[in-house]
């Protein structure tokens, strides 16, 4: 009989629980059962059609080949121009990295600044890759608490003071999946002042959201902080804004220092992205973006709907989602545990959720819902979930 022998380092890896959920609610489906699933995190839009056509003519005109480990230097330097137009900040071009989605961006830092001895800190609740990739590393894991009286922001001081001399990255993600969790301006710019007497520690901002704001927040990109530029790594890209998640493509702005050790991972990982996928992603930065509007609009409109029947849910409270397109209810009143109603809602009702725990321990006594689902399909998941309570 063979014994593969496996490296110990995969013990360690996690995993992205709506994915398992959205297997289980598949199965189901198949079964004959009729399931809604508010457990996926993507749009339920299509990629607008300028951006299809844009994928398919560079495949009709042949590029089919390799391009720069970096990604295309006309899609750089379309990014560092929608940089400016969104963020007001000069970008150079050089770096840009194009990566294959987000998640690249996230394990190229651990491997980066991950090793035994070596602390991260990190979002919990936040998406579950981000202790994962830790944990492959080697380096220890220390969540950062966020706390539904701040309405999931995370506060400055409380990142501030688990900083030891082991720390060598800080993960920040607003606004914020599974919690939705806006940081305001002044928090962030007492973040970076208090970075000040932290100089060796490296900065992952997780900004894929945005472009997903409402109520009139704003979002502040951490490259408008001059001071930090030089250990500041900023993830974003193409999955949600443009309802692109399948074309997997997505890109980060690096500092100097890191570019030649994050081409050698590209090089090592994934040669390059897709080329057809990066014309697909020119098109859509200079293309015309009244899609993006229309969705941030409609999901707008799902947000005060979903969290409105939230809170009429016997047991639930949710506060108001600042940005992205999740609910993150507290159920605590329901008297059951997180995992319990999952399964619950699941299995009774019909309806994929996932448990927060799925996004760290402080998740216990939370749900997140996607409301990337149209109105009609929330109004009939909340009736369901409310026929089991």
């Amino acid at each position: 009989m063979t014994h593969l022998q496996f490296a110990d380092s995969l013990s360690r890896l996690g995993t992205e629980s709506a994915f398992t959920v959205l297997a289980r609610a598949q199965s189901l489906a198949a079964q004959g059962r009729d399931i809604i699933n508010l457990g996926i995190g993507q749009p339920d839009f299509r990629t607008p059609d300028h951006i299809v056509e844009a994928g398919i003519k560079a495949l009709r005109d042949g590029h089919h080949g390799y391009t720069p480990a970096n990604g295309l230097p006309a899609l750089r330097h379309a990014v560092a121009t929608d940089l400016h137009r969104r963020h007001g900040v000069e970008v150079d071009p050089e770096t840009v990295v194009i990566v294959p989605g987000g998640k690249p961006t996230m394990f190229f830092a651990m491997l980066m600044f991950g090793q035994p001895g070596r602390e991260i800190l990190y979002p919990d609740p936040g998406f579950p890759i981000y202790e994962s990739a830790i944990r492959y590393s080697g380096a220890t894991p220390v969540p950062i608490p966020l706390e539904e009286r701040t309405g999931f922001a995370f506060e400055a001081d409380r990142v501030l003071e688990r900083i030891t001399d082991r720390t060598s990255l800080i993960v920040l993600n607003s606004p914020a999946n599974p919690t939705g969790g806006v940081t305001p301006r002044a928090e962030i710019s007492r973040l970076v002042k208090g970075l000040a007497a932290f100089p060796r520690v490296a900065v992952l901002s997780d900004e894929i959201y945005s472009s997903m704001l409402y109520g009139g927040r704003e979002h502040v990109s951490l490259l408008q902080y001059p001071d930090i530029r030089d250990r500041l790594i900023v993830l974003d890209g193409w999955s949600k804004t443009y309802a692109m998640t399948g074309w997997r493509i997505g890109y980060a702005v690096w500092p100097d220092a890191a570019l030649d050790h994050v081409t050698r991972l590209c090089i090592n990982d994934h040669s390059c992205v897709n080329a057809a996928a990066q014309h697909a992603a020119l098109a859509a930065l200079t293309g015309p973006q009244d899609a993006v509007a229309a969705m941030v609009a409609e999901f707008d409109r799902r947000r005060a709907h979903v969290v409105g029947a939230l809170n009429a849910l016997p047991g639930f409270r949710c506060t108001d989602p600042g940005g992205a397109f999740y609910a993150f209810p507290n159920i605590e009143g329901t008297g059951m545990r997180a995992a319990e109603a999952q399964d619950r809602f699941l299995e009774e009702a019909g309806v994929a959720t996932i448990a927060g725990t799925a996004f760290g321990a402080r998740g216990e006594g939370y749900l997140r819902l996607s409301y990337a689902s149209s109105t009609e399909t929330l109004t009939e998941a909340i009736a369901r979930i409310r026929a089991v309570l």
